[in-house]
């Protein structure tokens, strides 16, 4: 048998852990044929079948789940040499995973997360799914639920609410319809409820979160939007009382094995004080006129 490289084995790593090939075409930065490819050339150079393929994506048959388990020792021995390699040349990356509106917050305070005097690079992946850290996917995640999985550790910082906002002193016309992103793209609760509650009533459909805000700005109707967000923009206003069905609680997440190093702990320690400091905006608790 010949030689297998490590970027084989990264790709198929990439497709387990997303569970198909565009997933991971997009963290491999190859198209979604080539990452088909990959594998198919790899489970031939093997000689066994590594996965189950449906139009529903990649699913690790038993040889394949016995490499996955194999391959992950090794790849998180590469990231630690990597990550050793990266601060001998000041060069180190952190990750952070967070959903839209935390990393907005973190986009308006970045002063407070990253310097231009830090050795490291910030790489920020915004996305509603949940963060990935298991397999180091990510360094350092913000989590709406509190991880099972035993080989990450977790900080709880607090509790996040939500309302239903509008333009201040909106047309009555306008202020009765709803803003909501697709169907498809309603993975959280709040951005489910207008479809859920008032799908009649949908004016506006967009396909990112960050779009609500925009348009509820704009006087095009109203949007469920986080507290700390919504509360804190002079040209909203509530449209009615916090959806308590929505509050939950909210967690910074890090790789228990990665959790001290220096880099990943100043990150990880910046954005915990960053969100303590907004944690009653984040509550729910209406900002003072004068904030």
């Amino acid at each position: 048998m010949k030689d297998i490289n490590w970027d084989a084995y990264q790709t198929f790593l990439a497709v387990a852990r997303h569970g198909g090939l565009t997933g991971a075409a997009q963290a491999s930065g190859v198209s979604p044929a080539t990452v088909g490819r990959r594998v198919l050339d790899l489970e031939q150079t093997i000689g066994r079948q590594l996965f189950l393929r449906s139009q529903t994506g990649y699913r690790l048959t038993a040889n394949g789940q016995a490499l996955f388990e194999q391959l992950q020792a090794m790849d998180a021995v590469v990231r630690r040499v990597e990550n050793w390699r990266q601060e001998a040349h000041g060069s180190a990356v952190v990750r952070l995973m967070a959903g839209t509106w935390v990393t907005w917050l973190v986009c308006e305070n970045i002063q407070a997360i990253w310097s231009d005097r830090d050795g490291f690079r910030l790489d920020m992946s915004v996305s509603e799914r949940r963060a990935t850290l298991a397999h180091r996917e990510s360094d350092v995640g913000v989590r709406a639920v509190m991880p099972e999985e035993p080989n990450l550790t977790s900080r709880h910082i607090g509790e996040v609410a939500y309302a239903a906002y509008r333009q201040r002193n909106a047309l009555d016309g306008l202020a009765s319809a709803w803003l909501a992103v697709s169907e498809d793209d309603a993975i959280s609760p709040y951005l489910r409820w207008p479809h859920e509650q008032a799908a009649a009533s949908i004016a506006v459909i967009v396909s990112r979160p960050r779009s609500l805000l925009d348009l509820a700005r704009a006087g095009a109707g109203q949007a469920v939007l986080p507290c700390f967000v919504g509360d804190l923009d002079p040209g909203l206003e509530r449209a009615g009382e916090e959806l308590k069905q929505l509050r939950h609680g909210q967690w910074i997440v890090t790789n228990s094995e990665d959790r001290h190093r220096r880099e990943i702990r100043t990150v990880s320690e910046r954005l915990y004080r960053l969100v303590k400091s907004h944690a009653d905006l984040f509550a729910g608790k209406r900002p003072s006129r004068s904030f």
